[in-house]
């Protein structure tokens, strides 16, 4: 393919030079296509700082490649340009250039790839899709690993990515004796060390056009714009990575389940950002983690946690996405029915624990993992929320969020609507969990100390609700005994008020 005149389009989550489309690249025959267009900005009300990160990030890395005198056509953001999809970019683009062929490195989303499928005839012109190596399992043997299994747990999955890669291991053996350090990985956080300030990046001319744009073009879509101090380059997303190693790492481990009113980041990376569209490396960023722990400056269960979320969550559900989609997405195994409360888009709710992180989503497209599983998550599950309803939520409004690793992670652990292909319990909780991993219990509304009185926590009667809403459905589930068996030695006095409660708490959702 590599000597036939190729016009290759470059995606937003592609930004780099090491994807297969671009590997054998000749800038004397080949035309490279990046376009900001209006299906793909508008599929889903995407957060004002995602489409800023992403659009600037896109010219930044288009400017990248016109200094290397390679020859790229960038087709920018208007509202009112005849080109609204990638296809009818493409069409002019062939046009134009008459390519003998037009090459893609394989997309993120099923929507996407599926329509990819069927280009070639209306381009009259070969469309290949090349796979997405900057992964470190390729689909086709996540099918393979798959195939041999008759769980498909994360974790035997990481401990076959480990193994494959080498990372924190000794010869066969995981370094430190085990595969995984979970259980020291569980502190709340009470001030003490210090947070080191989040690494922040000065917009420079070309992002403050895109802000400018933004502001101009998408006024009416979900969250807050600025201040705006995302990477968008390749040495930015770099610079990130070495604060976040040299300043947090160390504290990670330790705090990287905690939840804290004083602090939306913590002592997370918000590097996941820079790994889903291309602006970091899984693999160099992982060893770069690697060696500050051989050289002890951090502790091995802050860089097993790290490591793991990377080369093995982040593998895994991309293996299980392409696995199982199409179908997937449709997966509801609680028969959920209900509508999104309106306080998710406007954070606007008396429960300090949603208000806290769905002010922190809307402030800056970003809540760390806990509170997107345990709070925002947990309250959809509990809720008997809609799948498609949340999907689609998180899809919006997460700057990181692209189907591939945003659906199994919402669909399959936050709702466990799959049946639990993925997670193999329901990670629901009541507010005593939130109570013990963060401070945001301390100023609430509700008293999250009691079940069923009037100002109660909407988590505990709504958690108990659950349990014996699906009891016949978990009561198989070995994860959900111990549990269950807390359930029926309750009174059927306690049953009929936990129910008379959680019946009332979910006819007033959007006022809670």
């Amino acid at each position: 393919m590599a000597n036939k005149r190729s016009l290759i389009l470059v995606l937003g989550d592609q930004l780099s030079l090491d994807i297969s489309s671009l590997r054998d690249f000749d800038p004397r025959h080949d035309q490279i296509i990046m376009a900001e267009v209006w299906e793909e900005a508008h599929y889903v009300s995407h957060h004002q700082k995602k489409i800023a990160l992403i659009f600037s990030a896109m010219r930044h890395f288009a400017n990248q490649l016109k200094k290397q005198k390679w020859p790229v056509h960038y087709y920018q953001y208007d509202p009112d340009s005849p080109y609204r999809s990638l296809l009818d970019v493409l069409k002019s683009a062939v046009k134009h250039y008459s390519p003998q062929q037009i090459l893609i490195t394989h997309c993120g989303e099923w929507r996407l790839h599926n329509a990819m499928q069927t280009w070639s005839k209306p381009l009259a012109t070969p469309v290949h899709i090349l796979e997405d190596d900057r992964f470190i399992c390729s689909l086709a043997e996540f099918k393979e690993w798959a195939a041999r299994r008759k769980q498909l747990r994360m974790e035997y999955f990481y401990r076959y990515i480990r193994q494959k890669t080498g990372l924190l291991m000794e010869g066969n053996s995981p370094t430190g004796g085990q595969w995984n350090f979970d259980k020291k990985n569980r502190k709340s956080y009470s001030n003490d060390p210090p947070v080191p300030p989040v690494y922040q990046c000065k917009p420079d001319k070309i992002t403050l056009g895109v802000l400018n744009d933004v502001a101009n073009y998408f006024p009416e879509h979900f969250g807050q714009l600025k201040p705006f101090w995302f990477a968008v380059t390749t040495e930015q997303a770099n610079a990130a990575l070495v604060h976040f190693i040299e300043h947090k790492l160390a504290y990670f481990g330790d705090f990287q389940d905690a939840m804290s009113s004083q602090h939306d980041f913590l002592f997370h990376a918000l590097i996941s950002i820079y790994l889903n569209i291309g602006l970091l490396d899984p693999i160099t960023t992982c060893k770069m983690a690697e060696h500050a722990y051989q050289q002890g400056k951090v502790p091995l269960n802050a860089v097993e946690g790290f490591i793991r979320q990377i080369i093995g969550w982040r593998e895994y559900v991309r293996g299980i996405y392409w696995l199982k989609m199409p179908s997937y997405a449709k997966e509801n195994a609680f028969n959920n029915d209900r509508s999104l409360p309106s306080f998710y888009w406007n954070a606007e709710t008396k429960m300090q624990c949603m208000h806290q992180c769905l002010k922190s989503t809307y402030e800056h497209a970003y809540a760390h993992h806990i509170q997107r599983l345990m709070v925002t998550g947990n309250f959809a599950l509990l809720a008997g929320i809609t799948p498609t309803e949340i999907c689609e939520w998180y899809l919006a409004v997460y700057a990181d969020a692209f189907e591939w690793v945003e659906l199994p992670n919402t669909l399959g652990m936050v709702m466990h609507a799959d049946g639990g292909l993925l997670g193999s319990k329901p990670y629901a909780a009541s507010g005593k969990y939130i109570a013990k991993m963060s401070d945001y219990c301390k100023s609430c509304h509700y008293n999250v100390k009691t079940l069923v009185e009037d100002d109660s926590c909407p988590f505990n009667g709504l958690y108990w609700f659950f349990l014996i809403t699906h009891y016949d459905t978990l009561k198989s589930n070995p994860r959900m005994k111990l549990v269950l068996s807390s359930l029926q030695r309750k009174s059927k006095s306690e049953i009929a008020k936990i129910k008379q409660r959680a019946q009332q708490l979910l006819m007033q959702l959007d006022s809670l």
